[in-house]
């Protein structure tokens, strides 16, 4: 037998081998690729619209300008596994360049909260945006903010959903014409994505459903010119709210209303 004096041989740990350490240990215990530690999963990451304003890459939600829509310039594309034919628009994620991974690229321990804008779509021949892929597609400045000037690439990252803090409350712009309302609602706190939607006007009096268009616009074929209009929003979380009175009488198409209360 081999007795050790840990007193002759002490052993020193930094603190940043401890928080790798336990960080690794918590990953693989939930499992690579599916759930991670702390509700964290596995994904990958580049950018795009270098040459473009940040504040346009709205797309396929259909947000005509991010900045005005609430969102700043962090935003994303996202693939269809996350996109979820447009329910995914609004939401916010937390994301993490895999310095462990990719320690070239990845900045260690920078995050950049996003908001999902935008659709990658596949090209259905092995690309990073194929289901069941999760990819994001950042505007630049989000991308920078967690990887290194200079990589035109993919970098491995790690993300998970977290709360949308707004400022303000939720946005109402109105489109369409004559009988057909359509309704792009955007700077929605709490999880930010809009499950079901329904609007009444101040002569209908009654809730009515309406249904999504396309990304965050909403629709319904009911005339409500010339009355005051409320809103009511259930989101992804189960979280529902009604907005009474956003819209008064004199609005027309084209124009934007926001709300005093708003999602937490």
């Amino acid at each position: 037998m081999c007795l050790v004096d840990e007193k002759m041989f002490p052993i020193h740990f930094s603190s940043h081998f401890l928080w790798r350490f336990f960080f690794v240990v918590s990953v693989v215990l939930e499992g690579i690729g599916h759930g991670l530690a702390d509700g964290w999963f596995d994904a990958h990451a580049t950018f795009y619209g270098a040459n473009q304003s940040p504040s346009t890459l709205g797309g396929a939600c259909g947000y005509d300008n991010t900045v005005h829509a609430g969102f700043g310039v962090n935003t994303a594309a996202v693939s269809g596994a996350l996109f979820r034919q447009g329910e995914a628009c609004g939401a916010c994620y937390l994301v993490m360049c895999n310095y462990w991974l990719d320690p070239k690229w990845c900045l260690r321990r920078a995050t950049v909260t996003i908001t999902a804008t935008n659709f990658c779509p596949p090209n259905n021949n092995g690309g990073w945006c194929d289901p069941p892929r999760q990819h994001f597609d950042m505007s630049m400045p989000a991308f920078l903010r967690m990887a290194r000037q200079g990589n035109e690439g993919i970098v491995p990252v790690l993300y998970k959903r977290i709360s949308c803090k707004r400022r303000g409350g939720v946005h109402f712009t109105l489109k369409g014409q004559s009988n057909f309302n359509m309704v792009m609602i955007s700077n929605v706190g709490g999880s930010g994505d809009v499950r079901a939607a329904w609007i009444r006007g101040s002569r209908t009096g009654t809730w009515v459903a309406m249904h999504r268009n396309w990304g965050a616009n909403w629709q319904s074929s009911v005339d409500l010119r010339s009355q005051n209009l409320s809103f009511k929003l259930t989101l992804v979380d189960g979280k529902t709210l009604e907005f009474y009175n956003v819209v008064p009488s004199t609005w027309s198409f084209g124009q934007t209303f926001a709300s005093e209360n708003q999602f937490t």
